[in-house]
């Protein structure tokens, strides 16, 4: 079977058990699925969080997004991806995005799935404010965040040697 891939940004919240149905339902092919849904938290830096706003340019978000999920395809052996990332404004416990990796084996799948997210979280063309009593703030990656991104950047020869 060939690899499904769904790339989609919605302004509303996703069901996570529907789309990984979606993705796996009469794969036989399919052992590993992996799932991460990403949470907004209920506080930034130690102050209460009222909101998170994340902003993007639509159609160049997706086709970037779609971009590196050929890269994630072209590196392990996938047999589907789904990402969903919201945009707009979304309130504390509400879902904010989420990455499927489906692989015939465990390792593809989890691996496919840390650099799509680590890939979300830096480099994905969104622009994300909070609101806190404080007022408004735009957000950066964090430096945290750019490590594990880096990470990826190592060329094959490196990766072999791990």
């Amino acid at each position: 079977m060939s690899v499904s891939v769904t790339v989609r940004l919605q302004r509303e919240p996703f069901d996570a058990a529907a789309e990984a149905h979606r993705l796996t339902h009469g794969r036989a092919d399919i052992g590993a699925l992996v799932s991460f849904t990403g949470l907004c938290r209920g506080d930034e830096q130690g102050r209460p969080l009222a909101a998170l706003t994340l902003e993007h340019y639509p159609g160049m978000a997706e086709a970037e997004i779609a971009r590196h999920v050929d890269a994630a395809c072209a590196r392990w052996p996938l047999l589907g991806v789904t990402v969903v990332h919201r945009y707009g404004r979304i309130l504390p416990g509400e879902p904010i995005v989420l990455v499927l990796a489906a692989a015939a084996h465990r390792e593809a799948a989890f691996m496919a799935a840390e650099f799509l997210i680590d890939y979300l979280k830096t480099r994905a063309p969104f622009w994300k404010q909070v609101e806190t009593a404080a007022g408004r703030s735009w957000v950066e990656a964090k430096a945290a965040d750019e490590k594990s991104a880096a990470r990826w950047q190592t060329s094959a020869k490196d990766r072999a040697a791990e």
